[in-house]
């Protein structure tokens, strides 16, 4: 995700490679990071905070406290912390550093990769209105991005933070579909995706609700009618709503 952010940054042509450092015990991790953003790195995470003012937080919701404990003493009022860590909350954050420290909490998800994450963001106490606009501008260059109350980064985490792996899971099962009924695997998988994707596009770009969609492809007696009842009897749309919800209730438990 640090990669993939950073690249999306450089290409929006918010930052340039040389003003970004980035830090990783991993010489693999390092190693991918300088080549596919162009960066320099180094292990030492205090080097970083050195560095830069504003610091991206990328690690493992248990690893966060050990490496806020490395910056703290290089934190300062000119910093910002910009955590991506699923699940640590901002209190959690902010008592990690001293008194007064600007923070933000992002939820992202992995397609920042090909710039289109769905990223929702809430600012800690400290947090000025100019930090709010710097992580608006920031994660608007990798997708779209909405700034939400704290309350909610749960409920993102489980719906779109852990959403794509969702959608992989729907393409993989029309593929499959596909090949039962006589495609090409290679075909089946294309014809799939293709479709999730303007599926996706015809829901963000006409504004339409997602019923009234599915009601314009559904003809009475038709093919995606017939489709459509085998998806209820599966409880399609019930297991969905059982996935983001207990997603939610593990982002809530790791915050914990």
């Amino acid at each position: 995700m640090a990669s993939a952010l950073a690249r999306g940054f450089v290409q929006a042509g918010l930052v340039t490679a040389k003003h970004i450092l980035a830090s990783d015990p991993a010489p693999a991790a390092r190693a991918t990071f300088a080549k596919g953003v162009g960066a320099k790195t180094t292990t030492s995470n205090s080097e970083v905070a050195k560095f830069a003012q504003v610091l991206l937080l990328a690690v493992k919701p248990d690893q966060a406290a050990s490496v806020l404990a490395e910056i703290r003493d290089q934190f300062t009022e000119d910093h910002l912390l910009v955590s991506i860590a699923a699940g640590v909350p901002l209190h959690k954050l902010e008592s990690a550093l001293p008194s007064g420290s600007r923070v933000i909490r992002v939820m992202p998800n992995t397609p920042a990769l090909i710039g289109c994450s769905a990223t929702a963001f809430a600012p800690g106490k400290a947090a000025r209105p100019a930090d709010s606009s710097l992580a608006q501008k920031l994660f608007s260059a990798v997708g779209v991005a909405f700034q939400l109350k704290e309350s909610l980064l749960d409920a993102v985490t489980g719906l779109s933070g852990s959403g794509p792996a969702y959608v992989y899971m729907v393409i993989e099962g029309m593929s499959d579909g596909g090949v039962a009924a006589g495609l090409p695997r290679d075909v089946a998988t294309k014809l799939a995706a293709q479709t999730v994707l303007g599926g996706a596009r015809m829901v963000l770009e006409t504004g339409m609700h997602p019923g009234a969609l599915k009601d314009m492809v559904a003809s009475p007696g038709g093919t995606t009618i017939e489709g459509l009842h085998e998806l209820e009897k599966g409880k399609l749309r019930a297991t969905l709503i059982s996935a983001v919800r207990a997603a939610t209730e593990k982002s809530k438990k790791l915050g914990a």
